[in-house]
C-alpha cells in the first residue's frame, strides 16, 4: 500500500513536470524549431511520470487513485497537446 506522504510527493513531481511541460509548449508556439531538444526532454518526463503514476496507482487505495486519475488526466492532455503541436 502507498503512502499518503509518498503520494503527495509523486504528486508534486508530477506538477514540476506539468510545469516543465507548460513552459516548453509556450516556447515551442513562440520559437518553433528553436528548442527542439528540450521539447523532446519535456516530452519524455511526461510519458516517464505517466508510467511511473500507472505503477504507482496499483498500490493505493481508491482516495489515493482517484487524485492520481485526476493528475494522469491532466499528463495525458499535456502530451496530447505536446504532440499535436506543430513545431
Amino acid at each position: 500500500m502507498a503512502t499518503r506522504e509518498s503520494v503527495e510527493k509523486f504528486i508534486q513531481q508530477c506538477e514540476d513536470a506539468l510545469r516543465n511541460a507548460h513552459a516548453q509548449y509556450k516556447q515551442a508556439e513562440q520559437l518553433e524549431h528553436y528548442n527542439d531538444t528540450e521539447f523532446s526532454n519535456a516530452q519524455e518526463h511526461l510519458e516517464t511520470t505517466y508510467n511511473d503514476l500507472m505503477h504507482l496507482s496499483l498500490s493505493c487505495n481508491a482516495q489515493q487513485r482517484e487524485q492520481l486519475n485526476r493528475m494522469r488526466l491532466q499528463l495525458q492532455n499535456l502530451q496530447n497537446e505536446m504532440t499535436l503541436l506543430r513545431h
